[in-house]
């Protein structure tokens, strides 16, 4: 299971996410670095933890505003790996972050405006370059929905890989930064059970080194995680673990 650090950008700071309520973020306080700046927080990700794939979310580009794209080109000239979400509406903004180079561009339910955009862009892209968010809050689904078949997630998440999606993220918002779980569990569970082809990956609120486990053997591929690295919760240990293939059992 691959373990990928999150940085949340607002006004060009990395800030803390705190349960959906983007009003209230600010820079983050950390144990691994000072500093708020991108490029700072993303080398000690990778110096301390060795990892160099990022998940970032661009908040303002969420929000409406253009692209971080000299900050997701400074990223990339330091060999980082990036999966992105600048809140995708419309075809022309994939276009931006695919001429940018994005290795994962992310397409979230809470900003994409129809199920068939999803399934253009994945086609256009190819599946590889593509990441469908689950976008949830409190168990429901962020958005517009009216273009969907189903409210329900489990029916959105099968659209999405109908379109084509082959790597999906299951987000629980109300549960980011306030290290309670993700409250995904029973979700990933279902949708690993009907769709083995796909990568599940899970995020918002994990704790610890328990809760990447008992993800994973829920059938998380990977998992994307910032508070608990920050706060200490997760250390270099624990992630070399579960990189090398640790397979002592959890009780789920």
């Amino acid at each position: 299971m691959r373990i990928i650090p999150v940085l949340d950008l607002k006004a060009g700071r990395v800030v803390r996410g705190i349960g959906g309520r983007r009003s209230e973020y600010a820079p983050i306080s950390s144990s691994l670095v000072a500093s708020s700046a991108p490029l700072a927080v993303a080398r000690a990700f990778r110096d301390q933890f060795g990892l160099d794939e990022l998940y970032v979310a661009d908040l303002d580009a969420i929000g409406g505003a253009p692209p971080a794209l000299p900050t997701f080109a400074a990223l990339r000239n330091q060999g980082f790996r990036l999966w992105v979400d600048a809140g995708v509406r419309e075809w022309q903004d994939t276009a931006f972050l695919a001429g940018a180079g994005i290795e994962k561009i992310i397409l979230g339910l809470e900003t994409i405006t129809s199920p068939s955009l999803l399934g253009s862009i994945c086609n256009a892209l190819g599946p590889e370059r593509i990441a469908f968010s689950l976008d949830l809050k409190a168990g429901q689904p962020v958005g517009d929905l009216r273009e969907w078949e189903s409210p329900a997630p489990l029916d959105i998440a099968a659209e999405a890989i109908e379109m084509g999606v082959k790597t999906v993220i299951v987000l629980d918002l109300a549960q980011v930064g306030l290290g309670g779980g993700t409250g995904t569990e029973d979700l990933f569970t279902a949708l690993a059970g009907k769709h083995p082809q796909v990568e599940f990956v899970a995020g918002g609120g994990v704790r610890d080194r328990s809760d990447l486990l008992h993800l994973r053997a829920r059938g998380a591929a990977a998992v994307l995680v910032a508070s608990a690295l920050h706060e200490g919760k997760l250390r270099p240990g624990d992630l070399a673990e579960l990189r090398n293939g640790d397979e002592r059992e959890v009780q789920c």
